[in-house]
């Protein structure tokens, strides 16, 4: 069946469309952080299919352009942790140095690459030291075009909605060099009958481009919302930092700060240890005020991201001394102290282990 048989079927089955996915059933989302990325690289096709048969509500690309404007699903919009773009002598003088958001990288960036280029690149992991290589060189990168469809035809063929998550990378970087990515995302989402109905949610690090999007959008718009995503304490937003403002995620948490939030977004999501640090003895501590603050605000609150290595487990919930190792039980036992905290969804590697964790409350 082809993507346009797709579509037209599904303008067909559109009440079958909830109007939260997965939110229908009471229980908190899970949200497919890259997708599958525990075990397939991020950003692909292949770990977004994986995601959602292990059980996602969401879906999350993180958004970069390309030079000619496309919008494609990377981590950084530097590349070549995640490509092999290194390995590609054709490319190599595309190689350079620059500043983004205030600090210095250097290497190859989806700026300076058309889409046509882009796919002649293919997918590595992102984490080879813990997750492995086995899998490099099989995917190409994706669009957000294709993930798209990649869900709308999933929900033709089950009947089950799944939401779209992107992150806005870099928008005040974008929004420099001539590449806005805020439009472009509202067109594509516009462009498809899938994300004219199915869950939507906007996030970004920065305030500007959300409170933008909220005046684009209005206060009343449908199936999008938007979640403002927070950094640790004591560093800042880059929109701030790029004004020269002083405010940090620490101002954000405040009550004013959660109170400001909510003017422009219906979200927070902050990191997992701004809920609940690890104490001293390598146990999960008592939770942070942020939750019944957030509450308070009006806000829901999705943190992330729960991961099941070792490396990333509090030291009480890991499994033996290996980094590598992959800690199920821990991990199922962390993200539960998340959900007895009432959270509204939350980001994980893993959509299968966070499955397991919501359907056996």
């Amino acid at each position: 069946m082809s993507f346009r048989h797709l579509f037209l079927l599904l303008m067909t089955v559109s009440p079958l469309l909830s109007a939260n996915a997965g939110e229908c059933t009471g229980k908190p989302l899970v949200i497919a952080h890259r997708g599958a990325s525990a075990l397939l690289p991020e950003h692909t096709l292949a770990a977004y299919a994986r995601a959602i048969a292990d059980g996602a509500d969401y879906i999350e690309p993180d958004l970069v352009a390309t030079r000619d404007g496309v919008l494609v699903a990377r981590h950084e919009n530097e590349i070549s942790g995640t490509t092999d773009v290194a390995q590609r002598p054709e490319f190599a003088a595309r190689k350079r140095r620059q500043v983004i958001d205030g600090e210095a990288f250097e290497g190859w960036f989806s700026e300076d690459f058309t889409l046509a280029e882009l796919k002649t690149l293919r997918a590595r992991e992102r984490l080879p030291e813990l997750r492995g290589t086995a899998h490099d060189g099989q995917y190409v990168i994706a669009t957000l075009d294709e993930i798209i469809l990649l869900a709308s035809e999933h929900a033709v063929h089950t009947g089950r909605t799944i939401g779209l998550i992107p992150e806005i990378k870099h928008p005040g970087h974008f929004q420099r060099i001539g590449l806005p990515m805020e439009e472009r995302l509202l067109e594509t989402l516009a462009a498809h009958a899938y994300t004219r109905e199915a869950p939507v949610v906007i996030q970004s690090f920065e305030q500007a481009n959300l409170r933008a999007l909220r005046a684009r959008l209005g206060p009343s718009h449908g199936n999008i919302r938007l979640l403002q995503l927070l950094g640790t304490a004591n560093t800042q937003p880059s929109d701030a930092l790029a004004a020269g403002k002083p405010t940090r995620y620490a101002d954000l948490m405040t009550p004013v700060g959660l109170q400001d939030i909510a003017s422009y977004a219906d979200i927070i999501g902050p990191w997992t240890r701004l809920l609940i640090p690890v104490a001293d003895d390598g146990t999960l501590a008592a939770p942070t005020p942020l939750m019944t603050r957030a509450r308070a605000a009006g806000l829901d609150v999705w943190p992330y991201t729960f991961r099941p290595e070792n490396d990333f487990l509090p030291p009480a919930l890991r499994e033996g001394d290996d980094p590598h190792t992959r800690s199920e039980a821990g991990s199922l036992t962390e993200i539960r102290a998340y959900l007895a905290l009432g959270i509204g969804g939350f980001f994980t590697d893993d959509p299968a282990l966070g499955r397991r964790a919501v359907d056996a409350r």
